[in-house]
């Protein structure tokens, strides 16, 4: 009895690839309709926001670790110049706001607070450029498509209304093409979602290393010189 239990048959055994072609991704893509264009823009935008902003992240977050030491140094022994010259010649939002901080010394330290606070601002307005971008696309992206998808299934219907009676077969392939916008569009907004909550994330950390190296200026400024 057993061993008529264990019989397979060998026709059951025969993969999905035997007989039939293996489509590409890009053939699947294509079966989305005319919205997958503004799809793939949607997605190529939030790339390129992607890169150009964590390039410029990168770029400002790059800082000696000794910087804020140095400028201590020369502070200290009265040598401004030397200080001016260093956060001049260094590329970076923290030299910018540190060089501001120098020029405004002799003056008030409220003042000369408050000049560095509004270039650290405008920094941070720079750095935050295109973030908002990126956000826009993660929630626009779903909506386009769920509305090719729609879109599609109300040309389905339509479609079906003139056959007659479709079979199960012809409504399940035709549910699953209209639904590859709907599954595009929710990849899309969930890659840029997760790399705009990682920019905003490295420009939060960076907006704290330039608030602690604005109190550690003041606090040198306060500090009697040598």
């Amino acid at each position: 009895m057993f061993d008529i239990f264990l019989q397979i048959d060998t026709t059951a055994l025969a993969t999905p690839a035997e007989g039939a072609k293996v489509e590409s991704l890009f053939s699947l893509l294509s079966k989305g309709g005319p919205l997958m264009i503004p799809l793939g823009i949607l997605f190529a935008l939030a790339v390129f926001f992607f890169i150009e902003r964590w390039m410029v992240l990168k770029k400002a977050s790059s800082i000696d670790d000794n910087f804020m030491n140095i400028i201590r140094d020369h502070i200290s022994n009265g040598n401004v110049t030397a200080a001016r010259s260093l956060a001049k010649n260094t590329d970076n939002p923290i030299a910018r706001m540190i060089d501001k901080g120098l020029q405004r010394i002799g003056k008030p330290i409220d003042a000369i607070e408050k000049s560095m606070d509004n270039v650290g601002k405008l920094e941070m307005y720079k750095i935050e450029k295109n973030l908002n971008t990126i956000s826009v696309i993660s929630r626009i992206a779903p909506l386009f498509g769920f509305v090719g998808t729609i879109i599609g299934l109300v040309m389905l219907l339509k479609e079906f209304a003139t056959i007659g009676n479709p079979s199960i077969s012809q409504i399940a392939d035709a549910m699953y093409i209209k639904l590859i916008t709907s599954a595009t569009g929710l990849i899309i907004g969930m890659l840029a979602f997760l790399g705009h909550s990682y920019l905003d994330t490295q420009i939060n950390r960076l907006g704290n290393r330039m608030e602690a190296a604005s109190s550690e200026f003041i606090d040198v400024l306060q500090e009697p010189t040598k």
